[in-house]
């Protein structure tokens, strides 16, 4: 995260032109928002911005995965020219994970690279796609296929904002949270356990906590070459493959990564020795947050398998699987089948 500041509080989207001013010398942005947040949250960003004499362009794309585009992005910056942004503006990404890719892409490819300030405005993002600087869009072949790295100059997670999720998006997020737990640290996986909902100050800790995790693992391994960072994917080979077989609309991604964590624990239980009371601690976790943790019984789990051969973690044709031996641990294992694989989704 390069020491790249990122604020965790109530309130902050008022002062977003003041932060905005201390590590931007920028006059123009582009304010980067989807059909479902900039209706709740641009105003009063755009006031802010104008308050510090900022000058903006708000480009609004509609909401959801479909437009996490090359062809959505070709547009953003026909936009962006249009109105006179040039190498010294900025973009400020406004929304969940898939404006948070795709603002961050545009940020990273316009003029070459200019700035990136990301406001993630669901619990999911803050905690874990607006970390680390992986940006990208998806093509028909499958996911983020198309990207750059390009760390956001300032990360902006103002907990007002998660007041107007709904449930079910608000859940999502604690799938990723508790992916950091399982990867990376008991002692937030004990206090998960005897979470709380809606306690305000307990809610920053953790986001805190998580951007700290997942900051510490990026770090080691920014452009995910050495394979520190996999660990992270925890969950996900599966995950994403349940994402992909509902054609991105049966499940959310955190919804989907969950599934995708009780199959890796059933494949961690017989190739990593994850005991089963452990195993049995994490589903019950899931399960506390409001996740699924089994596929409905007509999903055609035939099809998962086809769809993570698709995955970009395969290096030549090896599987690459992150198991975990016990809560707090995880790493890459090779010796992971795709059998093993086809048994832990045949069993979701």
């Amino acid at each position: 995260m390069h020491n790249n500041p990122v604020l965790v509080d109530a309130g902050l989207l008022r002062q977003l032109g003041n932060y905005t001013r201390k590590c931007l010398p920028s006059e123009k942005c582009a304010i980067i928002s989807d059909s479902n947040v900039a209706p709740l949250f641009a105003d009063c960003i755009t006031k802010s911005l104008n308050s510090a004499g900022f000058r903006w362009t708000l480009i609004t794309i509609r909401a959801g995965e479909k437009s996490k585009t090359l062809e959505q992005v070709a547009v953003i910056c026909d936009r962006m020219i249009a109105a006179g942004l040039d190498r010294q503006s900025f973009v400020v990404g406004l929304g969940g994970g898939m404006i948070g890719d795709i603002s961050g892409f545009v940020a990273a490819i316009y003029h070459r690279g200019i700035p990136h300030v990301q406001i993630p405005t669901t619990l999911l993002a803050m905690v874990d796609s607006s970390i680390g600087g992986k940006t990208g869009v998806d093509t028909r072949a499958g996911k983020n296929l198309i990207g750059a790295f390009h760390q956001p100059s300032l990360v902006i997670d103002d907990l007002d904002l998660l007041r107007t999720l709904p449930r079910r998006q608000f859940n999502q997020g604690f799938a990723e949270i508790i992916k950091h737990a399982v990867i990376a640290d008991a002692k937030m996986f004990r206090m998960l356990q005897s979470w709380k909902a809606g306690a305000a100050p307990a809610l920053q800790r953790v986001i805190k906590r998580n951007i700290q995790i997942k900051s510490r693992i990026v770090m080691k391994d920014e452009r995910d070459r050495t394979g520190q960072r996999a660990v992270l994917n925890f969950g996900h080979t599966v995950g994403h493959a349940i994402e992909r077989v509902g054609n991105y609309r049966k499940f959310l991604h955190g919804e989907a990564v969950s599934l995708g964590m009780v199959a890796a624990c059933a494949i961690s239980m017989k190739r990593a020795g994850l005991p089963p009371d452990q195993r049995a601690a994490i589903v019950d976790l899931l399960e506390r947050f409001g996740l699924p943790t089994r596929l409905p019984p007509k999903f055609p789990r035939k099809k998962i398998l086809d769809a993570v051969n698709f995955d970009k973690k395969f290096e030549s044709g090896e599987v690459r699987f992150v198991v975990t031996p016990c809560v707090g641990v995880a790493y890459i294992a090779d010796n992971v089948t795709l059998e093993d694989i086809r048994e832990a989704t045949e069993n979701l």
